[in-house]
């Protein structure tokens, strides 16, 4: 039961180093001066945004066999580690007209906005299509974006610049590379072939 919260807590918060919403938030952060309206507002997105998600995985996951999700999910954990070398960068300055809301809210559209199709919100659905305990996926995916973000609003420019950014892209890799040899080691066991 604890694997559906800590895998999720640990992948998400590996793979959000250096992505676009941890930008946001760095961006936010040195626009705002106020850490705790920000930090409400990225638990508030990404509460909803990866509910959301979760639930279109939960739901995906009631169609297919054991077997052909397992393959399934060792196919997208393969993309999603080859998607998390490639380093992200904000989109022009996509937050610029929101700022008239103040923090929060500023923080919860724009960080609810810039998760829809991240690798993030992806992990989530093929995380709570692999583990039994939705709830648990989505407090361990948001955990694991607490991880990785507070650290970076409440320390601004001078965490975010001294990270090994390539070195832990690289270890998020490994572990959407390692997911996807579980995803199909339990692929070939629901099949009958081990």
């Amino acid at each position: 039961m604890l694997e559906s919260l800590f895998v999720p807590t640990f992948i998400v918060a590996l793979a959000e180093i250096g992505d676009k919403t941890q930008l946001l938030a760095l961006l936010l952060a040195s626009r705002f001066r106020k850490p705790w309206p920000i930090i409400c507002g990225i638990v508030v997105a990404t509460l909803a945004n990866h509910f959301a998600a979760g639930a279109v995985g939960n739901w995906v996951a009631s169609f297919f066999s054991l077997a052909t999700l397992s393959w399934v999910l060792a196919v997208s954990f393969i993309a999603v580690a080859l998607w998390t070398l490639v380093p992200d960068k904000l989109d022009g300055d996509e937050d610029s007209s929101l700022q008239k809301f103040g923090p929060f809210l500023t923080t919860l559209i724009a960080f609810f906005i810039a998760e829809m199709g991240d690798k993030t919100q992806v992990a989530t659905v093929m995380l709570a299509a692999q583990y039994p305990h939705f709830i648990l996926v989505i407090i361990g995916t948001t955990l694991g974006m607490l991880i990785a973000n507070v650290p970076v609003v409440l320390a601004g420019n001078f965490a975010a610049e001294r990270l090994p950014l390539t070195l832990i892209r690289r270890l998020a890799a490994c572990a959407f590379v390692a997911l996807a040899v579980y995803a199909g080691y339990q692929a070939l066991r629901f099949s009958g072939m081990i």
